[in-house]
This record gives structure tokens, C-alpha cells and sequence, in this order.
């Protein structure tokens, strides 16, 4: 096994489990993704890496909340939770979800039809 790669073999998935677990549930959740969408676990290890790295760089708070917003986006790539830490968008509340948002009725105006206008 070449040198770069006999590091790997003391690590496991439960490992990368784990120290997501450790941060949070959002940060779990991107660590199982991030193994479970690659053919095999072992090339998901390296954005596992990445994400500790970064847990280093900003707080564990701040990478908890990134990966939130990762999720709540569909977009969990390493590429991308780094964007949301750099762009500080962490730190801002998340957007409402379609299930949560309020239907609001329509105002009274002139220019606004009613449904009998379309029979």
C-alpha cells in the first residue's frame, strides 16, 4: 500500500460518524452523506477531512449551522458548506420552508380577479 494511502486504513466510517455526532446532527448528517453517495465509503474520507478542517478554522457552532443550511439547501459538498462559512451566510437564519410560510389572502383591489373571473 503506498504511503498516502496507509493512513487510511486506521480510520472507518463510525470514526467520521462519530466526530459528526461530536459537532451535531447536521453534521452528522453531511459525514453520512458524504460517505454514503460515493461508491465506496473510503472516497468520502477526504471531505471528511475537509469538514474537520474546517471545524479547526471556524467554530464547531458555525460549522453545525453551515452544515444546517447545506441540508436545508440540498447542497452538502465540501465546496459548498466552505462557500457558506467564507460568505458568513452560517450566521443567518434559515430560510422558511414551503410547509412553513403563511398563505396570505390576497388584497382587495380593482385589479385583482377572483377565481369566478376564469369560468
Amino acid at each position: 500500500m503506498p504511503k498516502s494511502h496507509q493512513a487510511h486504513k486506521n480510520w472507518s466510517p463510525g470514526r467520521f460518524l462519530n466526530w459528526g455526532k461530536d459537532i451535531g446532527p447536521s453534521t452528522q448528517a453531511v459525514v453520512q452523506m458524504q460517505l454514503r453517495d460515493r461508491p465506496h465509503p473510503e472516497h468520502g474520507y477526504r471531505a471528511c477531512l475537509g469538514l474537520l478542517n474546517l471545524s479547526r478554522r471556524y467554530s464547531r457552532d458555525r460549522l453545525e449551522q453551515a452544515c444546517a443550511r447545506a441540508l436545508a439547501i440540498n447542497s452538502t459538498s465540501y465546496q459548498s458548506i466552505t462557500s457558506i462559512l467564507k460568505q458568513g451566510l452560517d450566521q443567518l437564519p434559515l430560510p422558511l420552508s414551503e410547509d412553513e410560510t403563511e398563505m396570505t389572502e390576497l388584497p382587495s383591489h380593482t385589479n385583482v380577479r377572483g377565481s369566478h373571473y376564469y369560468h
